[in-house]
């Protein structure tokens, strides 16, 4: 069928939702798109009434949407690093349940990368969808790389119609995960590989052809006006949590929120005659539904009970939340560091390592683990107080311990002494800065040979906890 020219009548609804299509007469054909992105494991819900399982209940009840009808549930990418359900299964568990709510693609985000090429791989095995970016390609051969799993696009047939899907991937993935996971990868331009890949899709006789992209709103903006001439009805955002819908030019641009607690949408009527799509619509949503799918909450309640034996232990009882950007939270994990290793002076991770605010109530182990959910070791390092200095000072918001800095003065705790240019210090940062990551090349510039402790990152906290003989009488305090 030759391209569908973007000629088009179109109606939009933000805030509220969108009609139905109606019944089809003759060529015309519909597809509504069901999107979500940075769901990051989260199946389980963030609040009461916001799971994988009620927003599936919801597309079905209130989307009409069912298994073989005119519909495509795609996600703009970092599906699985998260709370400990998923985490710990480093996955596996976020694959399952996406399987059940009958997703038809996923982009790759960044964090699809965190465990390695090996794991995503095996997800990509177990997923019945395929992971897609286009702009993904092994650095040595510039081919991509579908020996693990990640293909540049798919085509999908719904409701007679041929449906092309290209995902991309933030170039901000080197930095973004840990640099070691994808040092034999290159991410190239998104508009290169667009214009390189839509032939090919375009040769597979599409209707229609989509884009899904881990790309934030702002640079997919650009992207859509610097390839206007391209046949491409909607693009999908991610990485940045946004949400969103709106016709930016000739397409429709989505963005769906995160952590399953919203949703973008898009329909499209496509005359299959006239090889017009004659119409257009697009909302947002917030998920909210009364009811939850059994079926969904059901492998949920699974994997739950599968890890609850080990997360489920009780470290320590807080009655209070202390905020993961709050410098209690922030001092307490990097000074656990130093109790747990006597000899080393300055301990400094990334603050976006930490990833959720530690709550009220129990604290136990999948509680530790979705607030530090990554697969980053200690790495002890030998930095001079020069480079110690550029890092926290010119670093990406580092989280500092052993360190107070009084006026231009950087003076050490322990010791109360001044921060010497010249000397030597024993300095724990974690693999994910070691590595290069959120621009911390300094660190292994300066010290090659960091000694790698093989203590995972969140380990020190962990032990530090329980150590503190909490209870509801004697709750946490950090200070």
């Amino acid at each position: 069928m030759p391209r569908l020219r973007t000629y088009f009548l179109f109606c939009c609804f933000i805030l509220t939702a969108c009609a139905s299509s109606g019944p089809e007469n003759g060529n015309q054909r519909h597809l509504t798109i069901l999107y979500t992105n940075d769901e990051h494991g989260w199946m389980e819900g963030m609040e009461p009434g916001q799971s994988a399982a009620h927003l599936y209940e919801m597309w079905q009840e209130e989307e009409g949407y069912y298994e073989d009808g005119p519909f495509l549930i795609l996600s703009g990418g970092d599906n699985w690093t998260g709370p400990a359900i998923s985490t710990w299964t480093e996955g596996e568990s976020m694959v399952a349940v996406m399987n059940a709510m009958h997703y038809d693609a996923s982009a790759v985000g960044n964090h699809e990368f965190d465990f390695g090429l090996e794991v995503i791989k095996a997800r990509s095995v177990e997923a019945d969808y395929p992971y897609l970016s286009a702009n993904t390609r092994w650095r040595s051969s510039r081919e991509s790389p579908t020996d693990i799993g990640i293909l540049p696009f798919t085509v999908a047939t719904v409701n007679e119609l041929r449906i092309g899907i290209i995902g991309l991937t933030t170039l901000d993935t080197p930095t973004a995960t840990n640099p070691n996971n994808v040092r034999d990868l290159d991410f190239i331009d998104y508009e290169v590989a667009l214009r390189e890949t839509l032939p090919l899709v375009q040769a597979q006789d599409t209707d229609i052809n989509l884009v899904i992209a881990h790309v934030c709103v702002e640079p997919l903006e650009r992207l859509i006006r610097n390839t206007r001439d391209l046949d491409i009805a909607l693009f999908g955002a991610g990485h940045c949590n946004e949400l969103l819908a709106k016709r930016v030019h000739d397409a429709v641009l989505l963005s769906g929120g995160f952590h399953f607690t919203a949703y973008a949408k898009a329909s499209f009527t496509v005359d299959t005659e006239s090889n017009v799509i004659s119409q257009r619509m697009f909302t947002i949503r917030d998920n909210e539904h009364a009811t939850e799918s059994e079926t969904i909450a059901g492998i949920v309640r699974s994997w739950s009970a599968e890890t609850e034996e080990i997360l489920s232990e009780e470290l320590a009882y807080s009655d209070r939340v202390f905020e993961r950007r709050g410098e209690e939270l922030e001092q307490a994990i990097v000074n656990s560091w130093l109790l747990a290793d006597s000899s080393a002076d300055i301990a400094i991770t990334n603050a976006g390592g930490i990833r959720i605010d530690l709550p009220e109530g129990i604290i136990d182990v999948g509680t530790v683990m979705a607030l530090m959910p990554f697969d980053n070791t200690i790495i002890a390092t030998e930095l001079d107080g020069a480079t110690v200095r550029t890092v926290v000072e010119t670093g990406t918001r580092p989280v500092v311990g052993g360190l107070i800095r009084r006026g231009n003065r950087w003076e050490l705790s322990a010791s109360g002494e001044e921060l010497d240019d010249d000397k030597t210090y024993r300095v724990l940062v974690n693999s994910f800065m070691y590595a290069g990551g959120d621009g911390y090349n300094i660190i292994p510039e300066t010290d090659p040979d960091g000694f790698d402790t093989g203590i995972n990152y969140r380990q020190p906290f962990q032990d530090w906890l329980p150590a503190q003989n909490t209870s509801e009488q004697n709750p946490l305090r950090l200070d």
